[in-house]
């Protein structure tokens, strides 16, 4: 297992550096579509939700580190919480340069044609993302329980991530963008398939 979460921290720090190279691209204006985006544009509603959707994912990682004393846990946690940092900050940063504002009116996932998709009920604006409740569950959580309740979330949270992202490769039109929606595909089904294999070890599975 140790191999395979050094395998993911290597991913991570692969995509951080990518992240500088992704960000001066678009700031250069080598966006691959010749013109800013609009503000209903798929590029512009992807880099909104999704730094919406990340910003969770970061705070339940900070959350398990301080939940838990798992040197594999830990670690993956951290290198969720970085990347997905890292990304969150590049996609608000593309916004600037398009000078477009970083909240809609629209209901989340509108730009995918699927803006009745969640509820948006006790915090889950989005397919995938924990509630409140859950949110403050975890933090109540310790030892192995916070380590399974984690996993779980996060799955849940990556296939959610996994769905809008796929929306923008088909979508959005600006092609750095484009690349790292799948590159946040490739690596999230690649963290569901240790998280698997994670909970399998603790005697649990991903929910249903």
């Amino acid at each position: 297992m140790k191999q395979h979460v050094g395998w993911i921290a290597g991913t991570a720090a692969a995509v951080l550096v990518a992240a500088g190279a992704i960000t001066y691209a678009v700031a250069d204006g080598d966006g691959g579509a010749g013109s800013t985006p609009s503000a209903d544009s798929a590029d512009a509603g992807f880099a909104r939700d999704m730094a919406v959707h990340h910003q969770q994912a970061v705070e339940m990682s900070y959350i398990v580190r301080d939940r838990t004393k798992d040197e594999e846990v830990r670690r993956l946690a951290y290198d969720i919480a970085q990347t997905q940092a890292n990304q969150r900050g590049m996609m608000l940063g593309w916004l600037d340069l398009w000078k477009l504002p970083k909240v809609s009116s629209d209901a989340p996932m509108t730009w995918m044609g699927m803006g009745d998709m969640a509820s948006g009920e006790d915090g889950a604006l989005m397919p995938g993302m924990a509630t409140n409740t859950e949110m403050k569950k975890l933090g109540s959580l310790s030892g192995k329980q916070a380590e399974i309740f984690f996993l779980q979330l996060m799955t849940d949270h990556h296939k959610g991530g996994i769905h809008m992202a796929e929306g923008c490769v088909d979508k959005c039109t600006v092609d750095v963008e484009k690349d790292l929606a799948q590159g946040m595909v490739n690596g999230q089904e690649s963290e569901i398939a240790l998280m698997t294999d994670m909970l399998a070890e603790r005697g649990a599975k991903p929910r249903p």
